[in-house]
């Protein structure tokens, strides 16, 4: 993506689009991450003489690089099998309370942490001298130079929220070796030039700053959320839905962390406390199923579907994997004693629903979790082009939703690039360009909170 910035402008371009294919190899699921170079490489070439490039992903994954930099094998899958059990390790030496409140970190079975304690003894961590997160490694091939952007490193469970460093307490009791991890790096810190085989290939003049950005996706979403004041929720969709509130201060509780709220670091200090919900990618999975049948007639004839027929806790870590998802999702309807989705029609209205019901859930948490009350909930991300789902949300928080961006990663990106070199202000400045220059759509809520609490009651009887 190309974005132009000035005092009343902000627009994006798209240069150029790849696919991002993981590969299932005999040891495991892979990141082709050679590939994602390639198209990286390509989209710099397509995008023409820019002032300045920068790099956000998903979060959690890393690439392994031996004594001279060379990259030991492609990054592992965080939806990779090798974790499975290895929390209950973990916990054996830090029990999950005490790791709560030195990280605040949700547990997730693929956070870094867990990974690294899956790759514990194997001959690839042993040769390994460096460890770079996705978006590191990408920015040290272009570059040549190595660093750890903060935001993504609060993802792995590593990192203490409080001082927004190591947590090497922590590190050191599971034997993991922080001097694997590079330094850590601010959003809006330089990260150096375009190397000249870069140039090269690409064909763009030199120099070319790469700054870092906040490399972790939902750090740039939330930095692009076109929100005024404080009293504010946020729901990032995409494969994943990230719902929660930017605070100034993580929350530590136990509470919190029973009820599986996350705390990871955002720009100028903030803190994502949020939840993980499965996402559009139950949906996703769905549509690849049933062989890729037009998304629009899809929602269309789902949107006359009876609502909240049958709902399934949209949160449930026995959807994580991919494959067959239909069949999941009947069945857990089946199971709890609903009436089981058949058509592709029904089956989609109910992970709409289901979906709307765990952003209730969770910005209803949050807001009790953090003694912070909000009037509005932001739906920024790919979900915004789905009228339904941001209407259901809407409806079933009981609150207005604002929706847009629908990039809103990139801008986020662009915002803060813009901001490294002088063309932006603040994180508040950056949302009022926002709210001046992207197309937002507001969606009212419809008074039916008793059939909302009715399927809520339905999915915590089970």
């Amino acid at each position: 993506m190309v974005g132009r910035v000035g005092p009343d402008a902000l627009e994006l371009s798209e240069a150029h689009r790849f696919p991002n294919r993981p590969v299932r190899v005999p040891e495991g699921l892979r990141w082709d991450v050679l590939a994602l170079y390639a198209g990286v490489l390509d989209g710099l070439k397509a995008a023409g003489q820019v002032d300045s490039v920068g790099i956000d992903s998903w979060a959690v994954d890393y690439g392994l690089l031996d004594a001279d930099g060379v990259l030991l094998g492609n990054p592992v899958h965080y939806r990779d099998a090798r974790t499975e059990g290895v929390a209950e390790k973990v916990w054996a030496t830090v029990p999950a309370a005490e790791l709560y409140a030195a990280t605040g970190l949700q547990y997730a079975p693929f956070n870094t942490l867990y990974q690294l304690a899956a790759a514990h003894e194997t001959q690839q961590l042993a040769h390994a001298r460096r460890l770079l997160l996705i978006p590191d490694l990408l920015t040290y091939w272009l570059t040549g130079e190595q660093g750890t952007e903060l935001t993504n490193a609060s993802t792995t469970q590593l990192i203490d929220p409080r001082t927004r460093a190591w947590s090497y307490g922590i590190a050191s009791r599971l034997g993991i070796d922080l001097s694997l991890f590079a330094p850590l790096r601010q959003p809006g810190d330089p990260a150096g030039l375009l190397r000249e085989e870069v140039l090269e290939e690409t064909g763009l003049t030199g120099p070319v700053p790469v700054t870092a950005v906040g490399s972790h996706d939902t750090a740039s979403a939330v930095a692009a959320v076109p929100a005024e004041g404080e009293r504010f929720a946020y729901i990032c969709t995409g494969t994943w839905s990230l719902a929660g509130l930017e605070l100034a201060a993580p929350v530590l509780t136990e509470e919190s962390r029973a009820a599986n709220f996350t705390n990871e670091l955002g720009l100028d200090g903030t803190v994502r406390h949020l939840r993980n919900i499965m996402g559009l990618w139950l949906l996703q999975e769905c549509v690849r199923a049933w062989g890729g049948p037009d998304l629009g007639g899809l929602l269309l004839d789902a949107s006359k579907v009876p609502a909240l027929r049958s709902v399934v806790d949209a949160g449930d870590a026995a959807f994580l994997a991919p494959g067959r998802m239909p069949e999941r999702i009947a069945g857990a309807c089946r199971a709890s004693g609903q009436p089981v989705p058949e058509s592709p029609a029904e089956i989609t209205r109910c992970i709409l629903d289901s979906l709307a019901l765990a952003h209730r859930r969770a910005i209803a948490d949050a807001q009790r979790l953090a003694g912070h009350p909000v009037d509005v909930v932001h739906v920024v991300g790919g979900g915004t082009r789905n009228a339904l789902l941001c209407q259901l949300t809407a409806d079933a928080c009981g609150l207005p939703v604002v929706a847009g961006p629908t990039e809103a990663a990139a801008l986020g990106n662009v915002l803060v690039q813009a901001r490294a070199h002088g063309l932006v202000g603040d994180l508040a400045d950056g949302r009022r360009l926002l709210t001046r220059t992207q197309p937002l759509t507001r969606y009212e809520p419809r008074a039916d909170a008793a059939r909302w609490d009715e399927a809520e009651a339905r999915l915590t009887r089970r």
